[in-house]
């Protein structure tokens, strides 16, 4: 019975130790090794913070970002008031040493904080309780212009590496924070281990899709799971400039954006298919058909995407791919929808009058049908068209044109 006991015992203290550092156990507070980088980019007029620690979701209470405000991270033991209310200070005027100091005095645990913050226009301030400094490995930080880093329990020469990296790395504030964390980890990083990143960027100027927040919040490899979510990120963004460029007829750039697109996306099979289109619009079937044989390969259920590739039924390779006796109506428009996508409208508007003559009451593809007419040149069928799908759905807001 004491054996099994012991076995419990230490079988659970070794669980807890896993997800805690020895300076959280021996204090009993949250705290964990933890290097990050906040940084301003003048030019983008963007805030960013990369952060990295040894337990769960580091994400999720230390990056605080407030664009046209500044940027706030709070590492070792966390306080989310460091980063709440002094960004509410920045807002009003003060420097980020006031801010920083003004939290400081209020907190009796200041000297368990790692805090470091970069304002409106790029000004840094950073702080590492005194606490921090007695622990196995480093514990500091350094500001450049522009930037901030801070860590504990590091070996020694990661800050360097943070600093380093990023002043030297071209490209956006995500891909600079980024490489920076994980040059951090290949100078040795967190004496005691890994399991967690992140990155968040957002702009003054930028569209949603450009406001990054990336996190892995529990992993083996978070740093190669953080870069390439990353590279997902701008692979899809290629992707759809090489797709606008080649339908503007500006092959060779579409081309190079396509071949950047595709390295980046790799593994990420719910994108294959616009690589797929992409190559249609090049007429380059024979490589279309290679991606989507490649993403059946990687997962079998993207399958449920070739009615959209009806298209290419046809071509060698597809033999047996696509059933179209088994086709609903939705995998119906998929295929319509494809011909409008590659400018084949002739195409979509013979299929859509075949479609229709199964599904006479679908009001969709009557609106596909008025669409294509409208884009070739036939105002008549279009209204017409338009008019039958209003009917049979007045709430089918697409067809009011």
């Amino acid at each position: 019975m004491l054996r099994v006991f012991l076995l419990i015992f230490f079988g659970t203290w070794f669980l807890f130790a896993q997800s805690q550092n020895l300076p959280s156990l021996l204090t009993e507070k949250n705290i964990n090794a933890t290097f990050a980088i906040a940084a301003y980019d003048a030019e983008a007029k963007e805030w960013g913070i990369a952060v990295a620690t040894n337990n769960l979701y580091v994400g999720n209470s230390t990056i605080y970002i407030q664009p046209g405000v500044g940027a706030i991270a709070v590492i070792a033991e966390t306080e989310p008031a460091y980063g709440i209310k002094g960004l509410q200070q920045l807002q009003k005027g003060k420097t980020p040493q006031q801010v920083i100091q003004e939290q400081l005095i209020k907190d009796e645990d200041a000297t368990y904080r790692q805090v470091c913050v970069i304002d409106s226009i790029g000004n840094s301030f950073a702080y590492t309780g005194n606490t921090l400094t007695y622990w196995k490995g480093v514990s500091s930080h350094k500001t450049g212009k522009g930037y901030a880093v801070m860590g504990n329990q590091l070996a020694p020469h990661v800050l360097d590496s943070l600093a380093i990296v990023f002043e030297q790395t071209k490209g956006t504030l995500a891909q600079r924070l980024t490489a920076a964390l994980v040059a951090g980890q290949h100078a040795g990083g967190q004496i005691n281990g890994k399991q967690s990143c992140a990155v968040m960027v957002k702009g003054s100027n930028n569209e949603w899709f450009n406001q990054i927040d990336f996190r892995v919040d529990n992993s083996h490899t978070p740093f190669e799971d953080l870069q390439k979510l990353l590279n997902y990120h701008y692979g899809r963004i290629r992707l759809n400039q090489a797709i606008y460029q080649v339908r503007e007829g500006r092959m060779d750039r579409g081309v190079q954006l396509l071949q950047e697109g595709e390295k980046l996306v790799s593994g990420w099979t719910g994108i294959y298919g616009k690589i797929v289109t992409a190559y249609l619009l090049l007429h380059q079937d024979s490589t279309a058909v290679q991606w989507i044989q490649r993403a059946l390969r990687e997962v079998p259920e993207w399958r449920e995407n070739l009615p959209a590739f009806y298209c290419l039924k046809d071509a060698p390779g597809m033999q047996g791919l696509i059933q179209s006796s088994f086709f609903t109506a939705k995998d119906w428009m998929a295929a319509i929808q494809q011909y409008q996508n590659l400018g084949l409208h002739t195409e979509a508007i013979n299929l859509a009058k075949q479609t229709l003559q199964q599904y006479p009451l679908h009001s969709y593809i009557w609106y596909l049908l008025g669409k294509s007419y409208k884009v070739i040149g036939y105002p008549k069928d279009a209204a017409s068209a338009f008019a039958r799908s209003l009917q049979l759905d007045p709430a089918n807001l697409e067809a009011r044109l």
